[in-house]
Order: C-alpha cells, then structure tokens, then sequence
C-alpha cells in the first residue's frame, strides 16, 4: 500500500538517529518501517477515535520493543525521537488531542 497523506510522505523520520553515528543506519531503517506501516495501518483502517488509534500506536511501539531486544539501544536520544514521529503520525492523521504518552503506552524503553 502507498501512502497519501503528503505531511507523512515528505517527512524525515527518525532523522536524529540517522545523524548519530551510534546507530547503524540498517537498525535505524526497521525503525522507519515500522511507523510507515503504522501510517499504512491508519489509512487502511480509518481508526475512528482515539481509543482506535491508540490500539495502532501500540502495536507499532510492541514492535520497537521486539526490535530493542533484537539489537536497538533505545536510549535517551531514540526514546524521544521514536516518541516525538509517534506524535507527528498522530497529528498529521487529525488526532491532535493524542497522549503522548497513550500513544506509546506499552513501551519498555
């Protein structure tokens, strides 16, 4: 699926950790594609609420706790650049009464 929102397509994800040599750019790339799946999820299923979305949100924060484990130190820097894309998701796809912390409420990092 592509995606239509232009805010999501034109926006850098993720683009501190890039930038910061201590994450190698093949670990930073699966970051980027899971919130693109996350975007690819919205548009797909419309969530309707914010109850909706947070479930989204949540599932995609799973994945970059799976990815922690995997080989992604998720350390101050990626805590709150992850967090800060999550947010940019929401408010890009209408939802700007989002949580920052709902959105990302089942992290362990």
């Amino acid at each position: 699926m592509n995606i239509g929102n232009q805010q999501v397509t034109a926006h850098p994800f993720l683009t501190a950790l890039y930038a910061d040599g201590y994450y190698p750019d093949h670990v930073v790339d699966r970051g980027k594609a899971i919130l693109l799946r996350l975007c690819e999820r919205i548009e797909a299923e419309r969530p309707a609420d914010l109850a909706a979305l947070y479930v989204l949100t949540q599932a995609a924060t799973d994945e970059f706790n799976a990815l922690q484990d995997d080989d992604f130190d998720i350390e101050t820097v990626a805590r709150e650049e992850i967090a800060g894309d999550f947010w940019f998701v929401a408010h890009a796809y209408g939802f700007a009464d989002a949580d920052d912390e709902e959105l990302i409420a089942t992290r362990d990092w």
